[in-house]
């Protein structure tokens, strides 16, 4: 018996226009990126018997047509740029527009072998959250930058009040994203599994919990290069170049970067003995700190794949709830 043919089309996101383009098939639609676009788009794929459809991450125009589609149960492939680049350069194709682009992601996603769950619609305005918090921490950088440079007293003070204002709305935005979160019972009990494991402050959970939905389903393997923590080959012939990180989700592999500094000086004694270990060893302090932030994500995918706290916490701290940011 022949195998059904799953009718696969691509979407090219722009922040007013979507190209849409059928895989195999000279047809092809164009529809604003409105709600009334959105129906009719999808009454275009109910029409064509389409059931996946393959979109390009486009600095979030792409979410709201997501989401609808996903509402609807179609199957939905969502593409790193740089991955329908690769695709294309595979296909020797040089020539782009919107059009051609939607035929491009259309001809990928019919090339997809294996399909992955769709993610937990709950996570997706906590990440819009957490992505804000993040950005008043850039802005409070930049604000700092700007102080070690400044020479005038008055100005200094200007800044030194926008950082205070700026530190203050993200302690109380981070404390309003964990209330949203514990509204929900499971993400509660996991975001405490996280928070269990010594050196994994509460930023550094929510922003596991948020940017990680995988987290405990995953092999320590995948776990890292999800966060663009493992370390991948460089050799060729007879060289043996030096191992590095690559890709990953940024966001992520930033807030473990930043936890492992204070989590492998201070807090966690197995990545204290790790990075003494390294340095040791003559490596230097950026690569024993990228080895300690994968190692904290191994031991909090370890953690929430069995359940219980991290077991070298003493025992009052382990059961100790996630405390108040008041």
């Amino acid at each position: 018996m022949a195998k059904p043919i799953t009718i696969c089309a691509g979407i090219d996101t722009g922040k007013r226009k979507l190209d849409v383009a059928l895989d195999g098939s000279s047809a092809q639609l164009q529809v604003e990126n409105t709600a009334e676009g959105h129906k009719a788009l999808l009454e275009w794929l109910r029409r064509h018997k389409v059931k996946r459809v393959g979109i390009e991450a486009s600095g979030g125009y792409e979410q709201p047509i997501v989401a609808e589609l996903r509402r609807a149960r179609v199957t939905v492939v969502v593409f790193q740029p740089a991955q329908v680049r690769a695709y294309a350069e595979f296909r020797g194709q040089r020539a782009k527009n919107d059009k051609i682009d939607a035929a491009l992601i259309a001809a990928c996603t019919a090339a997809v072998k294996k399909i992955h769950p769709a993610p937990d619609a709950r996570l997706q305005p906590f990440a819009e959250h957490l992505t804000m918090i993040d950005q008043i921490g850039e802005d409070i950088a930049q604000l700092k930058t700007r102080l070690e440079s400044c020479r005038n007293a008055r100005i200094g003070a200007i800044w030194q009040e926008d950082i205070a204002r700026l530190a203050k709305r993200a302690r109380a935005e981070l404390k309003a994203l964990v209330a949203a979160i514990r509204q929900h019972p499971d993400l509660a009990e996991r975001l405490e599994l996280i928070y269990s494991v010594s050196g994994a402050g509460l930023p550094t959970a929510v922003a596991i919990l948020v940017r990680m939905p995988e987290i405990g389903t995953l092999t320590r393997e995948q776990a890292a290069a999800l966060a663009g923590l493992a370390p991948y080959d460089d050799d060729s012939g007879d060289r043996v170049g030096v191992r590095h990180i690559d890709g990953g989700r940024k966001r992520l592999r930033r807030a473990l970067y930043t936890a492992a500094l204070p989590a492998s000086l201070r807090w966690n004694p197995q990545l204290i003995a790790l990075y003494d270990r390294l340095i040791a060893a003559g490596k230097g302090h950026k690569r024993a700190l990228i080895a300690c932030a994968r190692k904290l994500l191994i031991f909090i995918n370890t953690v929430v794949a069995r359940g219980t706290p991290w077991h070298d916490k003493p025992p009052a701290a382990a059961a100790a709830a996630i405390p108040s940011l008041a």
